[in-house]
């Protein structure tokens, strides 16, 4: 799933091919994607491109007085074209969701691999409207979100370290990777639980957290859309690595299975040596 780093990588580059151009096409090719009607999307037709943000992993952008919001979910991607495609290919088949043509000739299509289906595409006229976007935590890149800040949003919250980490009413724009990522740079186990963290270990993971999204955004800032993805699984230390050396100790890194999901984690880095045989078993709460 694209997290923060990658939405933040393909804002940037789609705001510096898009921004002053107008939008000749706005197809929707996915109607299940589509969770708003009013307005339409053809209502995008006509109007300038003035942004293109991010939201947490929410793709925005702004055109005219309305604003396209993109969740990528697990499957979705952005794909650029020098010169849009002509049609928005045959509605309900293929990965295509949404074709976006501007003038000039570029455009971008919004697709989605697999068989979930969970992209989602709102037009509103503020981005506070999509239910997700309304409900987002603070922004870990944002300058205001300090050490004191995370520290008081764990206190007493239930859960573990993995499971908060990932919540995004509680911080925006973090996923299984660059939890993961974080965690393990921290040398905190993923089942710690988050409101039982000292002082010190809430600062060693802020530190954490915040270098490990900001080394990401700066390795893909500047890359086209398509090489995000491999830039993403280049830079990542433990996430997705099981049964390969720790990049710090050399130890094993080890996986757990988690319903849908899994994570990675090192041993000697974040659990004393000893591994964590699965969650319902698993007693190891440092």
């Amino acid at each position: 799933m694209p997290e923060l780093p990658e939405v933040e990588a393909l804002a940037r580059f789609l705001h510096e091919g898009s921004r002053g151009r107008t939008v000749e096409r706005a197809e929707v090719a996915s109607l299940s994607a589509l969770k708003t009607y009013d307005p339409p999307a053809e209502s995008l037709r006509g109007q300038t491109v003035a942004e293109v943000s991010r939201r947490g992993k929410y793709l925005c952008v702004r055109a005219g007085e309305l604003w396209l919001v993109v969740h990528l979910a697990l499957g979705g991607w952005v794909r650029w074209h020098e010169v849009a495609p002509p049609g928005r290919g045959r509605p309900g088949r293929g990965p295509l969701a949404l074709r976006v043509a501007l003038s000039g000739g570029p455009g971008f299509d919004v697709t989605e691999q697999g068989t979930e289906k969970r992209l989602a595409l709102w037009v509103v006229r503020d981005p506070s409207e999509v239910e997700g976007v309304a409900r987002l935590g603070p922004d870990p890149l944002d300058p205001s979100f300090s050490a004191a800040r995370l520290a008081g949003l764990l206190a007493g919250r239930p859960g573990s370290l993995k499971t908060v980490l990932t919540d995004q009413s509680v911080i925006a724009g973090v996923g299984n990777a660059y939890s993961d990522e974080a965690l393990h740079a921290a040398r905190l186990s993923p089942y710690k639980p988050a409101g039982r963290l000292t002082p010190v270990e809430a600062e060693t993971l802020h530190g954490a957290l915040v270098g490990v999204l900001g080394r990401a955004v700066q390795r893909s800032l500047g890359l086209p859309a398509k090489g995000l993805k491999a830039e993403k699984k280049e830079g990542l230390a433990v996430h997705g690595r099981a049964g390969r050396p720790c990049p710090v100790c050399g130890d094993t890194i080890r996986k757990v299975s988690l319903a849908s999901r899994s994570f990675q984690y090192c041993p000697t880095c974040q659990t004393g040596g000893r591994p964590l045989a699965d969650r319902r078993l698993s007693r190891l709460l440092k």
